[in-house]
């Protein structure tokens, strides 16, 4: 028995329950008037189904979200030939969608259809662009499992050993990995088929996240990669000022009340996030602190998802805080100050970790480190930034690493040297420093970094073959210029 909650217009509630009610093993539980009312009969555990239509008042990516963690199933309804407002139920990734003058064979096809079903209008989803249908906002990465071991944890903690160096698992099944996205291969080189979303996170005290998270797109970028370069810092965001950008209008703010309303697609978040350099896009963060309940954790996962189908790399700046709100935690509704981060970091294949390189930074680095064990994370590839002999003594590397094995269980750990000089130049001029410096120790580390975690962006050898035969036309030409001579 299959018991449906309606929330539709007055233009339709009535022929569709109607037409419900002339179903087999299907009752209307509750025909609701609007969507407060809809949201407390599924949170008071009943039906099972709920059917809204697309102009209903209040109707959103939060709603749909809330209706899921009760496990209820839901379907939208709109008017026959509307194609805007079934894009809209689309981007709102309710998946199976039916006109309201539908007949009862296709009405009982759909309250038949299990969880995650989808169709071929599902590649609506990307603005007519040809991305693959079924993309939900709903998280289906492994490491967002609902058991107590979701997170990463430290060696030593019962976990697995940080820097392991290679792409996060991919889903074969995933929808973005279709014929557009492997069309965006650069040169001979394998693209993977699920773009990476690579989060920069760091404990509190400023370890340099913003300077890695530019550097690492722009490096990227400058390598023939289509990167986005997302600011997801609640407290402090300034990649836009980094970059010498307006951060006016927030991109990210812009994106995630578009992705709410169920408005936001491929070439919606393409303007949102203009090009700054060939190859690397930018969704500017917030310009203040106070705004952080615009940035929703169901929103800013669609957003984070469509972007896979965009570009071929997401680099998310994150914020410090970790916490979880536990004062507002039995409330599944109130906006939750650090839901950015831990959804950035819960979508995230990779998470680049960075710490600073004196003694109280890295003392902040290792019970960060084992706070973001307890969260959903990525592969954790740490990174300890600045690194100085003046704030540790001779040798920094090695003392560094030696600490961070013992207290950390850190086997592997990449260092970034510090360059102070190239990166307040760069800031100064709004540039990367891979723009500003390209010959700085601290481009060449962050190259190195990018290499592992991304070595398919490398481009791949010339043949030995091509290289001999270069070398034997050049030595010819130098001979016979040498004789002219």
């Amino acid at each position: 028995m299959t018991e449906v909650l309606t929330a539709l217009s007055h233009q339709w509630e009535s022929s569709v329950a109607t037409t419900l009610e002339g179903l087999r093993d299907v009752t209307v539980t509750r025909r609701c008037a609007d969507v407060s009312e809809l949201l407390s009969v599924a949170d008071a555990g009943l039906g099972d189904t709920a059917v809204v239509s697309s102009d209903l008042r209040g109707l959103d990516l939060a709603v749909v979200n809330r209706l899921r963690a009760n496990r209820i199933r839901v379907i939208g309804v709109h008017p026959a030939d509307d194609e805007p407002a079934e894009r809209r139920l689309r981007q709102l990734t309710i998946t199976v969608t039916l006109p309201v003058d539908a007949g009862t064979d296709r009405w009982e096809v759909s309250l038949q259809e299990g969880w995650g079903a989808s169709d071929d209008l599902e590649a609506a989803l990307s603005g007519d662009a040809g991305v693959g249908a079924g993309q939900q906002s709903a998280p289906d990465h492994p490491e967002e499992s609902t058991d107590g071991d979701a997170g990463w944890r430290p060696a030593g903690s019962g976990g697995i050993a940080a820097g392991r160096e290679h792409v996060g698992s991919r889903d074969a099944d995933d929808p973005s990995g279709d014929d557009a996205a492997a069309g965006r291969v650069t040169g001979s080189r394998p693209v993977p088929e699920r773009a990476s979303v690579i989060a920069v996170w760091g404990p509190t005290g400023a370890p340099g996240r913003t300077t890695v998270a530019t550097t690492l797109a722009a490096e990227v970028a400058g390598r023939g990669v289509e990167v986005l370069l997302v600011d997801a810092d609640t407290y402090g965001g300034c990649v836009a000022q980094t970059l010498g950008l307006l951060d006016e209008a927030p991109g990210v703010a812009a994106a995630c009340r578009a992705a709410d309303q169920g408005l936001l697609d491929l070439s919606a978040l393409a303007r949102l996030a203009p090009v700054v350099v060939p190859g690397l896009r930018v969704l500017t963060g917030l310009p203040k602190a106070e705004r952080w309940p615009e940035v929703r954790a169901a929103a800013l996962e669609r957003v984070l998802e469509l972007s896979r189908s965009l570009v071929q790399v997401v680099v998310v700046d994150c914020g410090f805080c970790l916490e979880d709100d536990e004062e507002l935690s039995y409330d599944t509704v109130a906006p939750r100050r650090n839901e950015a981060t831990l959804t950035s970091l819960a979508a995230s294949d990779l998470v680049v970790a960075v710490g600073g390189a004196d003694p109280v930074a890295l003392q902040r680095f290792v019970r960060g480190l084992q706070e973001l064990g307890t969260v959903p994370s990525g592969e954790p590839v740490p990174v300890v930034n600045r690194v100085r002999s003046g704030a540790v003594g001779s040798r920094p590397q090695s003392r560094i690493a030696d600490s961070l094995l013992r207290f950390a269980g850190l086997a592997s750990v990449r260092f970034v040297p510090d360059d102070a000089t190239a990166v307040d130049a760069a800031l100064l001029a709004g540039r990367s420093v891979v723009e500003h410096a390209p010959d700085s120790p601290v481009r060449r580390a962050v190259a190195d970094l990018a290499t592992g975690l991304l070595p398919w962006t490398v481009a791949p050898p010339e043949p030995r073959e091509r290289r001999r035969r270069g070398r034997r036309r050049g030595r010819g030409r130098r001979s016979s210029s040498a004789v002219g001579a």
